[in-house]
């Protein structure tokens, strides 16, 4: 998914290494028909909120990308910091939570707070503490939101080690190894296995 999010922003003027990177992609999609998600009947449902940050990872123009939960996004500005690109992507995953509570609502399944996990210990601290605020002036006023719903108890910002970040399978490129790793995590299963 990173990578063809990333290759999609080159689809208005793309060059050979981008047709090199898609034709693996496609090889990747050929050798992989079995792989999907795994839901088991009767297994209890966890909403559990992901965010991480690939601070002026873009090369282009050093803006920042957002893994949230379950997709990768180029930031709208040019962070100044790690911290602020990680609050940045926080925020947006704090929405997708809000989000979420509020469609499974509709099947009747009630959320209480949900965890977001940050991997940014100063990002954290920045939605608990509001005493932060003269330090962060310089972020946009409509990621404060962010503090506001850990305030409210709609998330509890968590924080996780970095290698057990499962928003990186969203942000970066990745060995083999962590890949698969992080891709079982999420419960995306090779089917191919248990046939």
């Amino acid at each position: 998914m990173f990578s063809v999010c990333l290759c999609a922003r080159f689809q208005v003027a793309p060059k050979e290494s981008h047709l090199t990177a898609m034709k693996r992609i496609l090889r990747y999609l050929k050798h992989t028909p079995g792989i999907g998600l795994w839901y088991p009947e009767g297994a209890k449902l966890e909403l559990l909120g992901c965010s991480d940050s690939d601070f002026a990872g873009y090369r282009v123009d050093r803006k920042s990308t957002s893994g949230v939960s379950w997709s990768s996004k180029k930031q709208n500005c040019v962070a100044l910091s790690t911290a602020e690109a990680e609050y940045i992507a926080a925020g947006a995953c704090c929405a997708q939570i809000l989000y979420m509570k509020q469609s499974l609502l509709d099947f009747c399944v009630v959320c209480g707070s949900v965890p977001l996990l940050c991997d940014n210990e100063s990002a954290a601290k920045i939605a608990k503490n509001p005493v932060q605020h003269s330090r962060t002036k310089h972020i946009d006023i409509r990621h404060h939101f962010l503090r506001d719903h850990e305030a409210k108890g709609d998330i509890t910002i968590t924080g996780v080690r970095s290698e057990e970040q499962l928003a990186d399978i969203f942000t970066k490129p990745l060995g083999e190894e962590t890949f698969c790793r992080l891709r079982s995590e999420l419960n995306v299963l090779d089917w191919s296995n248990f046939i």
